[in-house]
């Protein structure tokens, strides 16, 4: 007879679950995870790419030492941050951003340093990986930004009533999205 009841609520549960909304919650944060690892391969091909710039530089510039040290610091940095996808947090993500944004503000302090040397401008070697490296960050902005996408979609799903119900009581939570750089607020000034 328990059994039996068991079997009924099962049947009864299943289609309930299915129904509410929960399968959907599974797949909209799956997104967001698999969209997520997405943008950590680009920032890890960023970083693959940097040992190889900066060596590049380092034959033409071997009295920037500063510089070419604070990139590989920055990018020492970037990449001790590891952030799971169920380790989304506000702080947590703020924490990978700023240290992304730092090793974006020492690549951009190399490429000024490079503008001074006109034989390393003109390496095929060089000029290959600053092409590659650009292509890198525009990937970064695509990724980010559908990243974004889909946390969008989660966040809203997971809020809306009765979904939001079934969400807390299975604790699906909010997910942080990717910020813009503080920095890119304010206009550059330039100067000629």
């Amino acid at each position: 007879m328990k059994l039996t009841r068991l079997f009924l609520a099962a049947l009864v549960a299943i289609p309930l679950f299915s129904s509410c909304g929960y399968n959907s919650m599974v797949e909209l944060r799956e997104g967001v995870d698999a969209q997520w690892a997405q943008v950590e391969n680009v920032y890890q091909r960023r970083a693959d790419l940097i040992p190889n710039l900066v060596s590049t530089v380092k034959g033409y510039a071997a009295h920037e030492q500063e510089t070419l040290e604070g990139v590989i610091e920055a990018r020492s940095k970037a990449t001790g941050i590891n952030l799971s996808a169920e380790g989304l947090t506000e702080a947590n993500m703020a924490q990978f951003q700023e240290a992304q944004d730092n090793l974006s503000s020492a690549l951009s302090r190399l490429m000024v340093v490079v503008e001074r040397y006109p034989d390393l401008k003109a390496n095929q070697n060089f000029l290959d990986l600053q092409a590659q490296l650009e292509g890198t960050e525009n990937r970064i902005a695509v990724e980010r930004n559908r990243f974004n996408e889909e946390t969008r979609k989660y966040n809203t799903y997971i809020a809306k009533f009765p979904k939001n119900l079934i969400a807390s009581l299975f604790k699906f939570e909010r997910k942080p999205y990717f910020e813009a750089d503080k920095a890119s607020h304010t206009a550059p000034q330039v100067q000629f």
